[in-house]
């Protein structure tokens, strides 16, 4: 507990989590937000979930560009420049009044979002002094789950009992504050980006990676469908506001997990226990079809969670074993791009599964996407033999460092 205080302690450290805490939250409400905004203004859940899966392919598939941005310009030009403007975008966003309109913006906002974890993650090796550098990472994560906890929540209780479009000015608001607050830190000044080695090979050329790209398809179509299965299910039923409780569980689920992998990840290979966990994940998912937006689904998905919060903590270790060297950034990028581009398909494909059959079938392309996952990770694990191993120090690290949402 005392190497907590000591950074908490840290002015500088203090000024760095409250600087980003605003937009933190902000990106924890955005798509929940769109969402009930669409929805709401349509009457669709299936153009709800367009939306929202349009927003995230967008944000996906530039997360490689937006770290590549910072590592050529530094982190104070994409910060000024895009929080303003994506804080615009929002309230613009939020005067849509049409299906074209709504769906065309919320693709915009998604190529738009600022980078704001992205520039908080390495800001942290110039904020306190090495010994204390793992320290600040665990806070950090902490303080990033807790935004999955009450993201959502503010989300869904001023969507429903207010309107999605108070919900959608505050995340404009809190985005701005953030992000400015966040671009005027005096680390910025000290801050150097890794340098790439000669001769490495492109993160997409690498077998592992490639291999874990090919898992980011199926998880990533999984889980997007099933952030738009949870919602629909929940509005069709006339409960949308348990929406964002079943998030909170599941975020808090997360951070239990990820603590209680982090207990034994000096115990075991990462790669042996991510094949373990991982296997039971899926076990833990086949009940997910059956459940209805209440406590069933509170229950499976809180299981569930504490499966998911372990495999973050032994995912990055593994990227961090096998990823290219001088690729800190761009190796979970590109991993993020693929993932987060399905998780976007997954989510406008679910809205419509969910609207014209049922978002049972959306929660059951949840727990088959789990399983074929889990049979591509198994299936190739000679490719990651260099995580099948008690990771040292300084790579777990690196892993808890990795342990963020690099997509924003």
């Amino acid at each position: 507990m005392e190497r907590y205080l000591v950074i908490i302690r840290n002015k500088s450290a203090q000024y760095l989590l409250i600087a980003s805490f605003p937009a933190r939250i902000a990106y924890g409400m955005i798509s929940l937000s769109i969402f009930f905004k669409v929805q709401q203004t349509t009457g669709s859940i299936a153009v709800a979930g367009l939306a929202t899966g349009v927003n995230g392919v967008a944000g996906a598939t530039t997360a490689g560009l937006r770290g590549t941005l910072i590592d050529r310009f530094g982190m104070k030009i994409p910060l000024r420049f895009f929080a303003p403007g994506y804080a615009i975008l929002i309230m613009l966003f939020s005067t849509g009044n049409s299906k074209t309109t709504l769906v065309l913006f919320a693709f915009i906002l998604g190529f738009s979002a600022p980078p704001i974890n992205l520039s908080v993650r390495p800001l942290w090796k110039v904020t306190v002094p090495a010994d204390q550098v793992r320290t600040a990472y665990a806070v950090d994560t902490a303080v990033m789950n807790s935004v999955g906890v009450f993201g959502p929540l503010i989300a869904t209780s001023i969507s429903l009992n207010s309107s999605p479009d108070i919900a959608l000015e505050l995340c404009s608001v809190l985005i701005i504050i953030g992000g400015l607050s966040l671009s005027f830190t005096p680390q910025l000044r000290n801050w150097v980006p890794e340098k790439k080695e000669a001769g490495d090979l492109a993160v997409w050329r690498t077998p592992a990676m490639q291999l874990m790209m090919v898992e980011g398809v199926f998880i990533g179509l999984g889980w997007g469908a099933f952030d738009i299965a949870v919602p629909a299910f929940a509005t069709l039923e006339n409960v949308a506001h348990r929406t964002g409780f079943i998030f909170a569980i599941m975020a808090a689920g997360n951070v239990i997990g990820g603590l209680l992998a982090g207990s034994i990840s000096k115990k075991t290979s990462s790669l042996k226990a991510f094949r373990r966990i991982y296997g039971a994940w899926f076990v833990l998912s086949l009940p997910l079809a059956f459940t209805y937006p209440g406590w069933s689904m509170m229950i499976v998905t809180a299981s569930m969670s504490l499966m998911s919060g372990g495999l973050q903590v032994f995912y990055f270790e593994i990227s961090e074993a096998v990823r290219p060297k001088g690729s800190a950034v761009a190796a979970l990028g590109w991993l993020w791009t693929v993932e987060g581009t399905f998780a976007s398909i997954g989510a406008a494909l679910g809205g419509f599964i969910s609207e014209h059959y049922s978002p049972r079938y959306v929660l059951a392309l949840t727990t088959i996407c789990i399983g074929i996952g889990f049979v591509v990770f198994k299936s190739g694990s000679t490719l990651l033999q260099a995580a099948d191993r008690v990771p040292s120090d300084k790579e777990d690290e690196e892993a808890i460092e990795s342990n963020l949402d690099t997509n924003k």
